[in-house]
């Protein structure tokens, strides 16, 4: 949702790098940049005119004149600022001291109130919660049996004693809900709430009646984060008309500007706790307004990515990978295919390359990323035999047939994969020897202790530069007579030698044919030890 904010923003802060100083000049170019990319991001104008002059103001102070780095310390500042205007520190549930926790969620209908519920649920269960789904949603045609269906999926029981389609009472639904949620002894109660296609009075009177029967400890407005600035208009009519606690956005996969995600915590002055990102029921999280702001700005986001992983593996499969890569045992195709298994639970690959520092300039790349292209690779290392995955150099060129017929793929894509297989396997050897390729400091690497290969690889080309030919024709036809001289003189005194040694170890008329006649190598051009 971000990206165009983000490609702009980047932009914006390449043309100040490397700047010793910033001038006025430049501060008021880059504020006006940054303006005109939260404009264009359909960011509220009241909260892009604060945002700019708290940046001016920041800029123009000590924090940056006496910076070491000026251009850093001014991205520091808009990184700073885009964070409070995300609502600055996370937002956290409020649990009641005696369950359940009643969680009431409100907003227009089509902002995603149903799936969130579920997605709420879901995410709770899996804090250790045990919550309940209410159906008070009786107007919306097939609202409850929505809920229901979502509430399989995601493995959360529904409270709904009501068929709804305008049949029922969603006040005395939702009163009753807190009693069945403390004799089944489910700590948290969502309710799903009814909406409309826009703010009436009737809706925001029936959920008042909600709010008042059940007293919520927590009221979520869900706002579609795609509608623009009409989100900001209708989250300000639901604080004025029925009140709420937090936000939470929806649909932030989508391909909106994202304006209302900065707009709507500065002119509300409420929180953004929960983001949806997906129609998956996995895609949700809490919404960390740092981590946001580290993506807006291509920083990344590795401690969500740290935190998915801890959520996804068990502790027992990340000790027996842990184990697997520090054996003295080769690396095998089974344990790639571990490794790949283990990815797949995190998500799909692209959303997990987003998370990494700087991937927004490699966002076309990052999109042709296709997670069939894993299913391909899981199907070949499948169709192989346990003994063709523990020692891949058995693979023949039958055996390749074989297991891309019974893959379903080409043949060059078994062999595509055996290759990178055995660059992988390489590399794994390296890191078990103590250092990667590269890595200054590390035994393999180019520098440092194993700086070796690195140094003489200086010392050739040194020694090289050395022997140019000379620009001169009649010194360098003088410098090439002088060496066939030399040549010629170490070839005479080589074949005395060679006509001296035993047979069988050099002697010329045990040497096989083509190898003991003819020109010789011009040793000169070897580093021999001396004697």
């Amino acid at each position: 949702m971000f990206e165009t904010l983000s490609d702009r923003l980047t932009t914006v802060f390449t043309s100040l790098r490397g700047k010793g100083r910033l001038s006025e000049e430049d501060i008021n170019t880059t504020a006006r940049e940054i303006r005109l990319a939260l404009l264009e991001a359909d960011v509220a104008l009241p909260v892009v005119r604060d945002f700019i002059a708290h940046v001016k103001e920041r800029a123009r102070g000590a924090e940056v004149s006496k910076a070491l780095n000026p251009a850093q310390q001014f991205i520091k500042i808009v990184n700073e600022e885009l964070v409070q205007i995300l609502g600055g520190e996370s937002r956290e549930l409020s649990f009641s001291k005696t369950p359940p926790t009643v969680i009431m969620l409100a907003g227009l209908q089509g902002s995603g109130k149903t799936t969130l519920a579920g997605k709420l649920g879901k995410w709770l269960a899996s804090e250790r919660d045990t919550p309940l789904l209410v159906a008070a949603d009786l107007q919306r045609p097939n609202a409850v049996t929505q809920l229901q269906v979502v509430g399989e999926r995601a493995e959360i029981p529904v409270f709904a004693p009501e068929p709804g389609n305008g049949v029922g009472d969603p006040v005395e639904v939702a009163r009753e809900s807190v009693e069945q949620a403390r004799r089944n002894n489910h700590n948290v109660v969502i309710i799903d709430t009814a909406g409309r296609l826009g703010v009436d009075e009737e809706m925001m009177q029936q959920a008042a009646d909600i709010r008042d029967a059940v007293q919520p400890d927590e009221i979520l407005f869900v706002v579609d984060a795609m509608i623009g600035q009409d989100a900001v208009n209708t989250a300000q009519s639901f604080l004025d008309g029925v009140g709420y606690d937090a936000v939470a956005l929806t649909k932030l996969d989508g391909d909106a500007r994202g304006g209302a995600a900065l707009s709507i915590r500065h002119i509300t002055g409420k929180p953004i706790m929960f983001a949806s990102t997906g129609e998956k029921l996995e895609d949700f999280d809490a919404f960390h307004p740092d981590r946001m702001a580290s993506r807006i700005l291509d920083m990344g986001d590795m401690l969500t990515l740290i935190e998915q992983a801890q959520r996804t593996f068990e502790e027992s499969e990340v000790e027996k990978m842990a184990s697997t890569l520090a054996s003295d045992d080769d690396f095998t195709l089974d344990d790639f295919l571990e490794q790949m298994s283990m990815i797949r639970k995190l998500g799909p690959i692209n959303s997990l390359l987003g998370m990494m520092p700087g991937m927004g300039q490699m966002r076309d790349q990052i999109s042709n990323v296709d997670d069939a292209d894993l299913d391909r690779i899981t199907a070949v290392i499948r169709s192989m035999t346990p003994a063709e995955r523990r020692n891949p150099k058995i693979i023949n060129g039958s055996r390749r047939l074989r297991i891309a017929n019974g893959s379903g793929t080409q043949v060059s894509d078994v062999n595509g994969l055996v290759t990178r297989f055995f660059e992988a396997q390489k590399m794994m050897r390296q890191m078990k020897n103590g250092g990667m390729p590269g890595m200054p400091g590390m035994p393999g690497s180019g520098s440092g202790a194993g700086g070796g290969k690195k140094k003489a690889k200086a010392q050739q080309k040194k020694a090289k530069k050395g022997k140019q030919r000379s620009g001169n024709p009649l010194k360098a036809k003088q410098e090439e007579a002088e060496k066939e001289a030399q040549r010629q003189q170490r070839r005479e005194e080589g074949g005395d030698q060679q006509s001296q040694l035993p047979p069988g170890l050099g002697g010329g008329s045990q040497l096989p044919p083509g190898m003991g006649s003819g020109p010789q190598p011009d040793l000169s051009d070897f580093k021999l030890p001396k004697k």
